[in-house]
């Protein structure tokens, strides 16, 4: 049977660019001459192109180094100033340099280092209410009606990235190093800047207070005289029993943090609706002079944020071209099969190393220090290759269903005049056969259901990724604080939505529309599990009338749409659909119900 056309379509995210302000203190240049022309005013746009020229020549030369003079002290971090705005923005100029430098996308050689110590939290303004992003509470005291009438998810997620790879830019980020060389970024004097995120102390109480099991939720490792060793006893992770593998020189790695630490279940939420895939997160911690792991490549974009004490780390470029962005990650290697060494740093508190999949890296504490970092992980299996593999299969099935061409047989001397042993010899039998395929492919390429293909990709998506985390504004504009609850016999607090009641959707990410076995079904995350899969795909089907009324609430997010306004033909139909939405979490109101 044929499959119904696909209700949804491509909801348009985009994101706010930050508007840059001019930097006031002019950064100085190694280059005398480069100083001298900086210092002199611009007046036409062939002047300052020439400058840029000379400029990047110089940093072509060397790797990046950027080493900014001592900012002024941070505002205090649970309020929101101007004066966290205007420095935000001050930075995004201050990587001019980056934008200019010209790199091929094969090279691997040229790391970039960078030197700042601005920033300290990343800041969210909700309609005038501030909070901080990665602080241990989430709670705001005062909320104004119309406090969340400004919150665009997806704003806030850039923000949020913003803040992790400071002070290079996302457009910066993405045009000259992501998937294509390392990004070290340094700050000698912010060694607090990712100190929210987690910490040994937060470790300690999770593995008292929390449920932890070994080798779902915690690794214990070694790696002694180039053996890699796993110690992992079976059942819960006790404390003490964690502390005496420490002590005696083993490696501690916490598989999902996200879903024991709420500020990393709250970075990651964030950083998967802006890298539109799953993110995920390892905590390790490395006793000192040791080394916990062999030396490996992944499968993933790794973003290693320091935490406490100090690791040095090394990195080799990909041996060969097949282990370049590679789709899975390396067995554990020797040290004569490590290639080339193009990197060796030590990361400090406040220090952040991003590198590609297929980048081999190792890394060890020196002296007495112990070491604490994360690693956010990112664009696991979510290449043009993947979307092709669900693609390619999914248009041959409908065209063996739709097209006779398809299920015709192959000539009964195809043998006769294909293979590689035929490949040199000219028949007419083999120009015919290669004819009939390259139609065929043609029809292939013209029948492809991308839009369809999405969806079910987004699907996925919207199965792996977290759920939300709410802040308290939110939750008394949802379901989530609108409870009904008993009250002496009697129910009290019930909510009624009524026509002029206006919602939007709770994130910009948190449902997919998908038309799959004649029906429409609304999937999303609002009640997966903080343990990857720990639940089932959660989806509500809804009548092929209501879909164009979800279609709307996408395509109108961020703004507050009233219910009589959705696009549905019929009134019980429209109000049925806002009170599913609602019961489940997906949509909140202007103002709260009760």
């Amino acid at each position: 049977m044929k499959s119904k056309k696909p209700v949804s379509a491509f909801a348009v995210l985009k994101t706010r660019e930050v508007r840059r302000i001019s930097n006031n203190k002019k950064r100085k240049s190694n280059s005398p001459q480069i100083q001298n022309n900086l210092s002199k005013k611009m007046k036409n746009k062939e002047v300052l192109e020439n400058l840029k020229r000379q400029v990047h020549a110089q940093l072509d030369k060397s790797p990046m180094v950027y080493r900014p003079k001592p900012r002024d002290k941070q505002p205090k971090e649970n309020k929101f100033s101007s004066e966290v705005e205007k420095k935000f923005k001050e930075a995004n100029n201050n990587t001019k340099p980056i934008n200019g430098h010209k790199r091929r996308r094969s090279s691997i050689k040229k790391n970039i280092n960078i030197e700042n110590d601005n920033m300290d939290s990343f800041t969210v303004e909700q309609g005038g209410v501030s909070k901080t992003i990665l602080s241990k509470s989430t709670e705001v005291e005062k909320v104004e009606n119309d406090s969340i009438s400004l919150f665009d998810s997806r704003h806030e997620a850039k923000k949020c990235f913003s803040w992790l790879i400071f002070p290079v830019t996302p457009d910066n980020f993405f045009k000259d190093v992501w998937e294509k060389t390392p990004l070290l970024v340094k700050r000698h004097h912010n060694s607090t800047y990712y100190k929210r995120i987690f910490s040994t102390d937060e470790f300690d109480r999770i593995l008292k207070e929390q449920v932890v099991q070994f080798g779902k939720n915690i690794d214990v490792t070694s790696y002694v005289d180039g053996k890699r060793e796993t110690h992992n006893p079976e059942g819960r992770a006790h404390a003490s029993v964690v502390w005496d593998y420490y002590q005696n020189g083993c490696s501690i790695r916490l598989l999902n943090p996200q879903t024991f630490s709420k500020s990393v279940w709250n970075l990651t939420s964030f950083l998967q609706e802006y890298f539109g895939s799953c993110v995920g997160a390892n905590v390790y911690l490395t006793p000192p002079g040791t080394q916990g792991f062999a030396p490996h490549y992944d499968d993933i974009e790794a973003f290693v944020l320091q935490l406490e004490g100090k690791k040095r780390w090394k990195l080799y470029a990909p041996r060969n071209p097949s282990e370049t962005l590679p789709r899975h990650s390396s067995s554990n290697l020797n040290p004569k099969e490590l290639g080339e060494n193009i990197l060796t740093v030590q990361l400090e508190p406040g220090d952040m190393l991003y590198f590609p999949r297929g980048f081999i890296h190792q890394a060890s504490t020196q002296g007495d220090a112990h070491s604490l970092h994360i690693t956010v992980s990112a664009a696991q299996q979510n290449t043009w290759g993947d979307f092709l593999q669900k693609l390619v299969p999914t248009a041959l099935e409908q065209l063996f269903e739709d097209d006779q061409e398809f299920r015709e047989s192959l000539p009964i001397d195809y043998m006769k005049n294909m293979g590689v042993a035929n490949s040199d010899i000219l028949s007419e039998g083999r120009e015919k056969f290669l004819e009939k395929l390259q139609n065929l492919m043609n029809k292939l390429i013209s029948n492809l259901p991308v839009d369809p293909c999405v969806d079910q990709i987004a699907k996925k998506y919207v199965h792996d990724c977290l759920p939300p985390v709410l802040n308290k504004a939110e939750r008394k504009v949802t379901i989530i604080g609108n409870q009904s609850k008993w009250d002496n016999g009697a129910i009290v607090n019930q909510f009624k939505l009524e026509n002029k009641t206006q919602i939007k959707l709770i994130r910009s990410t948190i449902l997919r529309l998908v038309t799959e076995e004649n029906v429409v079904r609304v999937y999303h995350s609002m009640e997966n599990s903080r343990e990857y899969h720990g639940e089932e795909p959660q989806f509500m089907e809804i009548l092929p009338d209501m879909a164009i009324g979800v279609e709307y609430l996408i395509h109108s997010y961020p703004n507050f749409i009233a219910i009589d306004e959705l696009p549905v033909e019929k009134d019980d139909d429209r109000m049925t659909l806002a009170a599913a939405l609602y019961e489940k979490g997906l949509v909140m109101t202007k103002e709260p119900l009760n």
